[in-house]
């Protein structure tokens, strides 16, 4: 069987009209004929009833309708689709993100798809997670790039990968020798941390918490940039990102454990909203460079301690 089979078959069932149906599929007559003829061989039943120059569908004919609206209908779709997805992307694409994305990820994204797709303008906001929740929710964004929050039930959350934190002090400090740190060891020493309004301060309180550690917070800063200028001024730590953390800075990042605080950045967007090809293509991408970087060697934590000596 093929493709003109069954659009030959359609046209006919919807004029039940030789002439009209041979008209419509740009063929003659004969030929109509001819290949409605080969599909009943093919199929082994008579699809229409001739009476004269009256066409009628048999019960073969009418059962086998339906089966061949729907396939004509999923083949014409993902024809349609394919020439869409051969024209230029056009359109925007507006995407919220924390400080620790738009410092590496979501720039490394914007320039290659705008290397890509010249046509498309690219909105991108550092925002907060509680503001990004907020703009997809109200449909002022597309796409969101944050840690996972508390999300309400309109909007869905794809994981990107898990992300262990670090601890970043100044070369100059004690600590800023050390391999490696269990939690309890913070216990009394001088942190400074984002307030707890944000989700990665609450997961560092509970990792305290379960390793009996109560550090000295003695600085609350709501800018991970700020944290780590105070730190590279000061005898304070910090935890955050590696990556978050620019390879220039004459820091000390050490790894943490027991517990390890492990954070999952994901793609935020509002469930059953249907996207843009530009929203979809651009998702993608954030998906392939985010997978690339998980799949990359953790930096040594040593080699920012070593810089400059």
């Amino acid at each position: 069987m093929e493709l003109r089979h069954l659009r030959y078959f359609l046209a006919l069932a919807g004029s039940l009209n030789f002439t009209r149906a041979a008209e419509r599929v740009h063929v003659t007559q004969s030929t109509l004929s001819h290949q409605i003829r080969q599909l009943e061989e093919e199929i082994g039943r008579t699809l229409f009833e001739r009476v004269g120059k009256r066409v009628r569908l048999t019960a073969a004919g009418e059962a086998f309708l339906s089966y061949a609206q729907r396939a004509m209908q999923e083949i014409d779709q993902g024809l349609s689709e394919l020439k869409a997805e051969a024209a230029p992307l056009s359109g925007e694409v507006r995407l919220g993100a924390t400080h620790t994305f738009n410092l590496g990820i979501v720039p490394e994204c914007v320039a290659e798809f705008l290397s890509r797709n010249p046509t498309v303008r690219i909105l991108a906001e550092e925002l907060p997670a509680d503001a990004i929740v907020a703009g997809l929710a109200q449909g002022r964004l597309d796409l969101g790039v944050a840690y996972r929050p508390e999300l309400p039930g309109s909007l869905r959350f794809e994981p990107l990968f898990n992300e262990e934190l670090v601890l970043a002090v100044s070369r100059r400090h004690p600590l800023a020798r050390r391999k490696r740190l269990r939690m309890i060891e913070l216990h009394r020493e001088p942190l400074a941390l984002l307030p707890d309004s944000f989700s990665t301060r609450r997961l560092l309180d509970e990792c305290f918490a379960a390793a009996g550690a109560r550090p000295h917070i003695c600085a609350e800063m709501s800018s991970v940039a700020a944290l780590l200028g105070l730190v590279a001024r000061s005898g304070v730590g910090t935890i955050v990102a590696a990556n978050a953390v620019d390879p220039a800075r004459d820091l000390a990042l050490i790894p943490l454990e027991s517990p390890t605080p492990v954070r999952t950045p994901g793609l935020l967007r509002k469930a059953g909203v249907r996207q843009s090809r530009a929203v979809t293509a651009f998702a993608a991408l954030l998906r392939r460079t985010a997978s690339a970087r998980a799949a990359q060697p953790a930096p040594s934590p040593r080699r920012a301690s070593q810089a400059g000596d």
